[in-house]
């Protein structure tokens, strides 16, 4: 079982910045891929970064074209959570933002959250203009 809890949310000005956290615990080690996801009233959760990485020191970084040169994924080995850095946030940034994880292999679609089994609770960004 993988527990994950996001935090960092939170209302901020356009062109602002937030860092979004993802906590894992449990059998974490199982996993090789954690995703953000967001989700806008009205609309599907859609795919915003995720970070995979395999039994050596390889990782990956994957961006949607909505975010990237604006959102930086990364993540600390030690403290077992994966971090979102927003720039230059814009107000459709606005959404709940969620954590997932998933042990995928080379042909999963990490873009796909059918792909990820673990999911954290959410954590709210409005984006004012």
């Amino acid at each position: 079982q993988v527990q994950l809890v996001e935090s960092g949310g939170g209302l901020v000005q356009a062109g602002g910045s937030l860092r979004l956290s993802c906590a894992a615990s449990g059998r974490t080690f199982s996993s090789n891929t954690v995703g953000w996801f967001r989700q806008a009233p009205g609309q599907e959760r859609e795919f915003v970064s995720a970070h995979r990485w395999d039994s050596g020191r390889t990782y990956y970084l994957y961006y949607a074209d909505s975010v990237k040169g604006r959102f930086t994924i990364s993540r600390d080995v030690a403290k077992n959570t994966v971090y979102l850095q927003m720039n230059s946030l814009k107000p459709e940034d606005t959404a709940i933002y969620y954590c997932a994880a998933d042990t995928l292999s080379y042909y999963s679609d990490y873009k796909k959250a059918a792909e990820y089994s673990y999911w954290g609770q959410g954590t709210q960004v409005t984006v004012s203009s």
